[in-house]
């Protein structure tokens, strides 16, 4: 087994190689406006790192999400590119998943990333391996009594402390704790998401109403 792992669901452009039981490589760059831009170049430096080609790799994973319409696509599309060029599978695990994966909590725990529009996207964990909620997207003072009390994991968490007064890192995913993730499930025999998006809201960018149409005359 040897797993390329990416995630472009948060600021994080992340990437990593797992060979099963470890990870071999792994990159990771915060800079929310340049996911098209970093994400290749991110996977070469892994590649070449881990002293392997492309065509070594016999699965990819790839966080679907929550977050934004724009970085989330970037990742999903590369993902599946990959996949089909080399005719290998594709597997999605959710990033929150993967943020409650490397979480460092004992005991139920709430892992919240930042969605925008004073919004987080959010679910709830009984441990860093079982999710039992939903993954959803809301005004942190909106979801306040569900998770009061919890510890929370995420940049989320970490911009609203009324909220997530038991707030801490990691803020972003990464792609290591998605191969990690990725490769138990794998291993267990269990399923894995389709590598579909979370997208839980329409994108920011709208066609204008009422838009005049122009022809030729």
């Amino acid at each position: 087994m040897l797993l390329l792992a990416l995630d472009t669901a948060t600021p994080a452009v992340t990437v990593a190689l797992h060979d099963g039981r470890d990870v071999v490589a792994s990159f990771r760059q915060v800079d929310a406006r340049r996911h098209g831009e970093l994400l290749l170049p991110a996977v070469d430096r892994v590649l070449s790192d881990a002293g392997v080609k492309l065509d070594a790799v016999t699965g990819i994973v790839v966080g679907i999400g929550p977050g934004p319409y724009t970085g989330l696509r970037v990742g999903l599309m590369t993902a599946d590119t990959f996949g089909l060029a080399l005719g290998i599978p594709v597997h999605g695990v959710c990033t929150l998943d993967g943020l409650a994966h490397e979480a460092d909590v004992e005991g139920p725990f709430v892992v919240a990333t930042d969605a925008r529009r004073k919004e987080v996207y959010w679910a709830t964990y009984s441990d860093p391996r079982t999710r039992v909620s939903e993954p959803a997207v809301d005004r942190p003072a909106d979801i306040a009594e569900q998770v009061e009390g919890l510890p929370a994991v995420g940049a989320g968490a970490l911009l609203y402390p009324d909220t997530f007064p038991d707030a801490r890192g990691p803020e972003h995913v990464s792609a290591a704790a998605l191969a990690a993730l990725a490769a138990e499930r794998i291993e267990a025999g269990q399923d894995l998401p389709a590598p579909r998006p979370l997208y839980l809201r329409r994108p920011d960018a709208q066609v204008p109403k009422n838009y005049k149409v122009v022809t030729p005359k």
